[in-house]
């Protein structure tokens, strides 16, 4: 598979560099709540700032679909992206093309950042229409895209800018694709994946892809159950998809061929409900009583996982475990985290994760920072791991 285009391959001295960013991040009362995003895009701006460039921003945020709405602003992101750079003074301009955007862009100076606002103000972002993504382009001499997490639109400030003007990936992006090249296309093994979560139908195409390239795929969450029922084993009122049991006996099947070991869960924590303060007893997964909810892995479901996890080189993970939101539930996910970052940390495993409930439950466990890769990119992460490729690296990719 041919490289990306990178930083290294543009001459920047000087010159306006139009940067696609991943803003979206979450806000509350005009304040920013989480900065990861923020922080995360900080090292491509800065070494376009060191090298004398022009920086111009461009991001989205929400879902305005197209039309402006003043909550949906991305001036009070300004103050944020500034400190997150040292103390730079982030400019704004009142809108991404047009009036407002030339003269700000004409004003700019070299080592300086200037903010366009919403792309998404308008409705030829999303529609990756020919005369927006021109008048973007007007308004630099290079691109460089650094918001992996949109890689999967084919937007027009995703691919629209790159086919109009020398392009590459920002650093953020060339770490992404390569931990995901390193862990699926080129992995040191045995690969296992880990794959939770509440349903077996979100993840049809992305379990499918898996089986295709890892020795083990562990299976938890409420995903799991649905896989219990499909070979017979009585759930309670565990969540539970079983019109789904059909595609699930043939995913089994096709592992089987494939030689991909499926591992389910052989205890579970259950209770009668899930809420805080519940009583909460572990049991076979074969003896969950007709009104009981299966709500975690068991103990020996945490060992049997955790000797997967001490076996493999390289570990994919894409969802919770159990319902980790609410203790006792959150055990077994917890464990596992810890585990796959001692392993991590002691340098005998490659480990890449992603998703917003595994990034949620990694945080909870305390070890977000301490695995080799964890991917904030959502659902560009997530059609990777099914196999698909991604508009916004396509683009990027040397010819």
């Amino acid at each position: 598979m041919p490289g990306l285009r990178t930083l290294d391959d543009l001459e920047v001295e000087g010159r306006t560099v139009l940067v696609r960013l991943d803003l979206n991040v979450p806000m509350q009362d005009g304040e920013v709540t989480d900065r990861s995003r923020i922080e995360r895009s900080v090292p491509t701006v800065k070494e376009l700032l060191a090298k004398n460039a022009k920086v111009v921003v461009l991001a989205h945020f929400g879902r305005p679909k197209g039309k402006r709405e003043s909550s949906m602003s991305l001036r009070p992101l300004c103050r944020p992206l500034g400190e997150a750079l040292g103390g730079v003074e982030v400019l704004f301009a009142e809108d991404c093309i047009g009036e407002p955007a030339k003269q700000a862009v004409a004003k700019l100076k070299p080592g300086g950042v200037l903010l366009l606002e919403n792309l998404r103000f308008h409705p030829g972002e999303e529609k990756n229409d020919p005369a927006f993504a021109d008048a973007l382009a007007s308004l630099g001499e290079l691109y460089v895209d650094d918001a992996f997490s949109a890689a999967h639109r084919a937007h027009a400030s995703i691919t629209g800018l790159a086919e109009r003007l020398p392009a590459a990936a920002g650093r953020l992006m060339q770490a992404e694709v390569e931990a995901l090249s390193n862990a699926l296309e080129h992995p040191e093994r045995p690969l296992a994946a880990l794959v939770g979560g509440a349903k077996v139908s979100t993840k049809l195409e992305l379990l499918g892809n898996l089986i295709e390239k890892v020795d083990v795929l562990v299976l938890g969450g409420g995903m799991a159950n649905t896989f219990l029922h499909a070979r017979g084993t009585a759930v309670g009122r565990s969540l539970c998809e079983k019109e789904m049991a059909g595609t699930a006996r043939q995913i089994m099947a096709d592992a089987e061929a494939k030689r991909c070991r499926l591992v389910l869960p052989v205890d579970g924590r259950i209770a009668s409900e899930f809420k805080p303060g519940v009583e909460a007893s572990t049991v076979a997964i074969d003896q969950v009583p007709e009104d009981a909810m299966i709500l975690d892995i068991g103990p020996a479901s945490i060992q049997e996982i955790r000797h997967e996890v001490d076996r493999c080189k390289t570990l994919v993970w894409n969802g919770p475990l159990g319902a980790f939101e609410i203790p006792p539930f959150d055990a077994g996910t917890t464990e596992i985290a810890r585990r796959v970052a001692e392993r991590t940390r002691s340098g005998q495993l490659m480990s890449v994760a992603g998703g917003g409930d595994t990034l949620a439950a990694l945080a909870h466990a305390g070890v977000l920072d301490l695995l080799s890769y964890v991917s904030t990119a959502g659902g560009a992460f997530l059609e990777w791991l099914e196999g698909k490729a991604l508009p916004g690296v396509e683009v990027l990719r040397v010819k």
